[in-house]
């Protein structure tokens, strides 16, 4: 009794005050909610893989939070914007549910005494790219599990989370204790893995949606700490143990800046890449497109002070009138979408740039960075896609007073997966980053010359390499979200293997759409959305990749012979009795540890919407 009592008023304390949210009034579904959806959003929302909007079926699974964050503060306040405070709550409640979400489940699954205290120490899963060169491997003695046993795998437990859509943030794991968020309710849970079910060791509750993956890290003072984001640009930094909020700080640099990559510690400093949500507004006729740009801003780790901002490019300034007669500017765009790499040796970071968003067109767009982190100069930068000028509500309706100019080759290049400082067989250093057109590029970390480029397959505004990659020590691991060239080797998404020496390809999986059974109805995208998009993971000699058709795959990685299969986008009895239903395994949401594959499924901003935790163990 003592411990639910403790778990629920840790519960009431730990939410922090930011940004104030719109009070949600209603949840009951109206007309007059649906006419406004149909007449502000349904453009976008119901042709969603053609403007990369998530469907309605998404929407009405996000929670009223995040809904009313995304039209009020958030990505859609453009959108929104000539809507007054009652039709944006009308809204919000035609497409949420309920008012509130049910959280009763928490108090009945908090830890009893022997499990309730978190973990501390080594973290096996402490930040995104497992270690800070981004190589995202484990050994078998990290995770727990062989190559042998990850071919034998069975599901050991599933968990729900209420009103989510999107399990999208990579945990945290330090012993027994897994650090997850669950980004559209705003909760950060701490939860005990070990035993026969998991159990909640403390919640903290957020009043802005969570964005970001975990980091953990270790202060000088012997605190442990966890590093993440939110949908507003803010960054805090946590103690893990408590979940005491140390600091906050904002580090928007215009005033539609984001965070997506997870915040990096390095020494004493903390490197935020800033991305930006104008992609998904610059299209509104009304806007004045476009303003903000990428950046990384570095702070300062023991007060969040900021320290120093580079900049993708100089600030907008005024361009052109539309011909509806609004301002434009420019340049603009060039987010940093891109978990940063660190270089300890030369002292370098390095990120990848998406496209601009306004013309004119800048050298550092769709291109890589190397950015000194001692004062945030720019050592070097490759730029890999010229003029490339994109938004997002374009792809619906090109001739927008907005949309890019003829001369844009507009085609939404940019970099999604996480840069990579890799040490080749003979001893040098690669610099490996996946873009979106379906190329793997290496380049010198001395000066960033060119060593090899490599296409395995076709590429889009929805793909190719989209989160991350892998590499062992001598290949490298990419997945490809889509493919649209005319040859047998682009006809269909997969993974494929490089000889990181010189870009061969080493063997090469191509997926296949499954709608066998009952999967149509399950999902219902089975023959068109079935991409890899999620970052690759080596788990000893096993690569371990989700698919956005909801299947967990798993290869040899020498021979990319399929060694395991499970099927996550159905139903599922839940250890805490929520509805539970799986969908696309997307962004980084499988880690492995403690002799568990632990599998987040479920991504509706672009895929199939789900709520689940998966663990799975191997088979007695």
């Amino acid at each position: 009794m003592f411990r639910l009592t403790a778990a629920l008023a840790l519960l009431a304390l730990a939410t922090p005050t930011l940004l104030a949210q719109p009070a949600i009034r209603s949840a009951e579904v109206n007309s007059d909610g649906q006419a406004l959806y149909d007449r502000v959003c349904a453009t976008c929302h119901n042709n969603p893989e053609q403007t990369k909007s998530p469907p309605l079926d998404t929407l009405k699974r996000m929670g009223p939070r995040a809904i009313s964050y995304a039209l009020t503060n958030g990505k859609m306040k453009a959108q929104a914007a000539s809507l007054g405070a009652a039709e944006i709550d009308s809204l919000v409640s035609y497409l949420s549910a309920a008012a509130d979400i049910d959280n009763s489940w928490i108090a009945a699954h908090s830890c009893t005494a022997g499990r309730a205290n978190v973990s501390t120490g080594t973290p096996t899963i402490g930040q995104w790219g497992i270690d800070p060169h981004n190589n995202r491997r484990l050994t078998a003695e990290q995770a727990g599990l062989s190559t042998t046993e990850l071919g034998k795998l069975e599901l050991k437990w599933a968990l729900a989370f209420p009103q989510t859509a999107n399990m999208r943030a990579q945990p945290v794991v330090v012993g027994d204790t897994m650090y997850l968020a669950v980004v559209d309710s705003g909760q950060l849970f701490a939860m005990h893995i070990g035993g026969d079910s998991p159990c909640v060791q403390w919640v903290y509750e957020h009043d802005v949606p969570l964005r970001t993956a975990l980091g953990y890290h270790t202060l000088p003072d012997g605190r442990h700490v966890l590093l993440f984001a939110d949908n507003a640009a803010h960054v805090l930094m946590m103690d893990a143990v408590t979940s005491e909020v140390l600091w906050t700080s904002t580090v928007k640099v215009t005033s539609v800046s984001n965070v997506t990559a997870m915040p990096v510690l390095f020494e004493n400093r903390v490197f935020v890449p800033i991305s930006s949500g104008e992609l998904n507004m610059g299209a509104a006729p009304d806007y004045e497109c476009c303003t903000s740009h990428g950046a990384v801003v570095a702070l300062d780790a023991a007060s969040g002070e900021r320290l120093w901002v580079y900049h993708t490019m100089e600030d907008a300034k005024p361009t052109t009138v539309s011909r509806l007669g609004v301002q434009q500017y420019g340049p603009s765009g060039a987010p940093i979408w891109t978990a940063a790499a660190i270089d300890e040796k030369r002292r370098l970071i390095y990120v990848g740039t998406g496209e601009n968003t306004s013309a004119p067109a800048t050298d550092t767009s769709d291109a890589i960075l190397a950015i000194r982190m001692d004062d945030g100069s720019l050592a070097w930068k490759y730029q890999t896609t010229p003029n490339d000028i994109f938004l997002t509500g374009c792809m619906n309706q090109p001739d927008g007073p907005n949309c890019p100019p003829a001369s844009s080759i507009n085609k939404d290049w940019d970099f999604g997966a996480g840069l990579m400082l890799a040490r080749r067989p003979d001893g040098s250093e690669a610099v490996l980053a996946g873009q979106k057109n379906g190329v793997v590029w290496a380049l010198n970390p001395d000066n960033g010359e060119l060593l090899w480029d490599t296409k395995i397959g076709g590429g889009g505004a929805m793909g190719g390499i989209h989160w991350g990659m892998a590499y062992d020590g001598k290949t490298l691991f990419a997945a490809n979200n889509m493919s649209t060239g005319p040859t047998a080797d682009e006809v269909s998404p997969g993974l494929a293997a490089l000889d990181v020496s010189n870009g061969n390809i080493v063997w090469q999986y191509r997926h296949q759409p499954d709608c066998s059974g009952n999967r149509p109805q399950e999902i219902r995208s089975c023959g068109s959305n079935y991409g890899m998009s999620a970052a690759t993971l080596l788990v000893d000699g096993a690569v371990v990749q989700g698919a956005n058709d909801g299947f967990l795959k798993i290869f040899d990685s020498r021979t990319g012979e399929p060694i395991f299969s499970f099927d996550t986008a159905r139903a599922f009895d839940t250890v805490n009795g929520v509805k539970g239903h799986g969908g696309a395994i997307d962004n980084a949401t499988v880690v492995a540890a403690n002799g568990l594959l632990l599998v987040q499924s479920g991504y509706g901003l672009m895929g199939v919407p789900g709520n689940l935790l998966l663990a799975f163990a191997p088979a007695p």
